[in-house]
């Protein structure tokens, strides 16, 4: 009888059941995934075709796709990734332009200007094929 309780104590906490959905711009250029779990939410957004300069510097360790996804806790600043670009246009639910949508701790509104998404601290990101700006 002591062996299940030590495997139980090896095992450690199970993970906390997490919400995850997809949606992405009419255009298909920026896809957005968010999750959701009690007491937090995150949301990254890439951004697949964009110019001119990122948002942000480059990091001098990034020797991967820079500029283009961007990770968003309820709370805090923006972080960009330094991570390969996944180039796939399919399996997002679409969020038309002039919808605001509210979820966990994010406000996001899809224009035909781009998307722009806050978090609870009004942190946030504007993206668009020509413009990316952190805030």
């Amino acid at each position: 009888m002591l062996r299940p309780a030590v495997l139980i104590l090896l095992l450690g906490p199970l993970p906390a059941h997490a919400d995850i959905w997809t949606f992405e711009t009419p255009s298909e250029n920026i896809q957005c995934t968010v999750g959701m779990e009690v007491g937090m939410s995150d949301i990254q957004c890439t951004i697949i075709e964009r110019h001119g300069a990122p948002a942000l510097p480059r990091p001098a360790d990034c020797a991967s796709d820079w500029g283009h996804s961007f990770l968003m806790l309820d709370r805090g600043p923006v972080q960009m990734l330094c991570e390969p670009l996944y180039r796939g246009r399919d399996g997002f639910h679409r969020a038309d332009y002039g919808v605001t949508g509210t979820f966990g701790g994010f406000v996001c509104h899809s224009s035909q200007k781009g998307l722009e998404c806050r978090n609870r601290d009004g942190h946030g990101f504007f993206l668009s094929r020509a413009v990316q700006t952190v805030f």
